[in-house]
């Protein structure tokens, strides 16, 4: 299933999602690596700098017995014109899913029309950037033990800020007050 945007899920998703995260983590805690995705390979496309969501990513994987292939756009093909949507069908037959930060608002969608394996949405312009919103709304849950009931207040890049936009979608599941 691709992850393009937070609109696609919803509370009991979310749920889901938190619980299987935290099984994982606990996982990882005691045994250092687990043998979830061993065997399955990541190809992370990073057309922006990126050096916490492309090291979570990997991370996540090598900690989960999978691997990553990342590809520099600097060496990559689109730098003599291949297209995105060659891009990504060439990495569908590499790898089992595909990570993609890319400065377009249309590339995650564009991306996941193409793509013959799960694309996710590792930061898109300025519109959304799903996986961090989960993270965030994870932690909140972790440290605070829920998100019901919270005062939550932004500050910074409102507008071109991608992170907030998913997160604030996410929040409106909750009981939450969002300044």
């Amino acid at each position: 299933k691709h992850v393009i945007s937070v609109n696609q899920f919803n509370r009991s998703d979310l749920h889901l999602l938190f619980t299987v995260a935290q099984a994982m983590r606990l996982g990882v805690e005691r045994q250092g690596v687990l043998d979830i995705l061993k065997g399955k390979v990541l190809c992370t496309l990073f057309f922006e700098p990126s050096t916490r969501t492309s090291a979570s990513f990997d991370a996540a994987m090598q900690r989960l017995g999978g691997r990553t292939i990342a590809i520099s756009t600097e060496h990559s093909s689109t730098k003599k014109g291949e297209t995105l949507q060659d891009t990504i069908r060439t990495l569908g037959c590499y790898g089992d899913a595909i990570v993609l930060r890319h400065p377009e608002e249309s590339s995650a969608h564009t991306a996941a029309k193409f793509s013959p394996v799960p694309v996710i949405n590792g930061g898109n312009g300025s519109r959304e950037h799903p996986t961090q919103a989960f993270l965030d709304l994870f932690t909140i849950r972790e440290e605070l033990g829920t998100v019901t009931g919270l005062t939550v207040t932004f500050t910074g890049d409102l507008r071109y800020g991608r992170t907030v936009h998913s997160l604030i979608k996410l929040l409106q599941f909750y009981d939450v007050q969002v300044q």
